[in-house]
């Protein structure tokens, strides 16, 4: 189904406990007039994405400036993890940094995602986080599920979502798994699976830099090249406004490869061996701006 359903998407792309219920406006207002430029009907939310690793030292401030205060309802989606004890431990965590408004809700099943309890939760929520773990576990959970479709109207209506390490990667429509032999350019190495599609235009990855990650990042964007791939350093995070431009945040890097302009090859055994003419690389640290609808760098504000 992802293959069909993505075909399409690809040839569009080469043309290029709380009780506040997000609606009206988009949370926050991006301080560069940037809300000029978002056409009507688009989505109002912002994504708040964190490489893994730890949070960059902006990200839960960034995320309460958005959502209007540490006062705001928000919903940690331990989904992604196996430990049980993943949603309270962040519940402590944002308690420790002055937030008020957080509860951490169970959703690990398909089941789970029509709970009216969770929905309603989902619903009063202005921010929702998804936590590391295996970011499969999120789309198995909640594709095509009453909370996908309740998760999709908090974003729309100006909301904030927001993730770590797999909370980051789900977010792509092209997403990696992490399964995959990493040692080698070749096509069809690595899984990638359908996720949340809140980034349609790029494929995410994550722990980018100190994991060396790259070959992976590399491999499924020449065998995808209508979408750069972005990889998000640990305690890195990137801060998607609702005009598509991001701006990076915290101590590593993001880096950008783009090979929508290259001239992919493919050769040796089963025609898998990659190879690749003037694919453009950047590297972006705290401080950077990138729009993603032109796939360039912004002035720093």
């Amino acid at each position: 189904m992802f293959a069909s359903r993505f075909a399409g998407f690809a040839l569009a792309l080469l043309v290029l406990p709380g009780s506040v219920h997000a609606t009206g406006s988009a949370a926050g207002s991006p301080a560069d007039g940037s809300a000029s430029r978002v056409a009507a009907g688009a989505p109002k939310g912002h994504l708040v994405l964190n490489g893994g690793g730890g949070e960059a030292e902006p990200f839960w401030p960034r995320i309460f400036e958005l959502a209007g205060g540490k006062g705001a309802a928000i919903v940690i989606l331990p989904t992604a993890s196996e430990r049980a004890e993943t949603g309270t431990e962040y519940v402590e965590e944002l308690r420790a940094l002055g937030a008020t408004g957080m509860r951490a809700i169970e959703l690990r099943t398909r089941e789970d995602a029509s709970s009216p309890e969770f929905l309603a939760a989902i619903a009063a929520a202005k921010v929702i986080f998804f936590t590391g773990g295996d970011q499969s576990k999120i789309t198995a959970a909640i594709l095509g599920t009453p909370a996908e479709a309740a998760i999709r109207k908090v974003y729309d209506d100006g909301g904030v979502l927001a993730g770590s390490s797999a909370g980051l990667a789900c977010m792509s429509r092209v997403m990696l798994t992490g399964e995959g032999d990493f040692t080698v350019l070749r096509g069809g190495n690595v899984e990638v699976k359908e996720g949340l599609g809140y980034v349609t235009e790029a494929i995410l990855d994550q722990h980018f830099v100190a994991r060396q990650r790259q070959n992976r990042l590399i491999s499924v964007v020449l065998e995808h090249p209508e979408l750069p791939g972005i990889g998000v350093d640990e305690k890195t995070s990137i801060w998607i406004r609702p005009d598509r431009t991001f701006e990076v945040m915290g101590d590593g890097w993001v880096m950008i490869f783009d090979a929508r302009k290259s001239a992919v090859r493919k050769s040796g055994e089963g025609n898998r061996k990659l190879a690749a003419d003037e694919m453009v690389t950047r590297i972006l640290v705290s401080g950077d701006r990138f729009d993603l609808k032109s796939g360039t760098i912004l002035p720093r504000l």
